[in-house]
């Protein structure tokens, strides 16, 4: 039982040009605070992979992980689709 209180995101792979790192585009919504419109932001991620066949378009889940790099902050766990 994983106990540990590493933040996990879902998100859509956009590039894989590095070697053992993806880059992750993981969005939210939010409600805006004066337009109470519903607004979609988006980050992305550096995410080590050692999975070669991860491919561009893939829904991945990351995790937090120590620093592996200058960016580098997150791990791969799983190809959700």
């Amino acid at each position: 039982m994983d106990t540990s209180k590493r933040k996990v995101r879902e998100g859509v792979v956009v590039s894989t040009k590095m070697q053992k790192t993806i880059t992750v585009k993981v969005e939210r919504t939010i409600r805006h605070p004066v337009y109470s419109k519903v607004v979609t932001r988006a980050k992305k991620y550096y995410a080590h992979s050692e999975n070669p066949d991860v491919k561009v378009g893939q829904k991945v889940r990351i995790v937090e992980t120590r620093p592996l790099s200058k960016l580098k902050r997150w791990q791969l766990i799983e190809v959700l689709a």
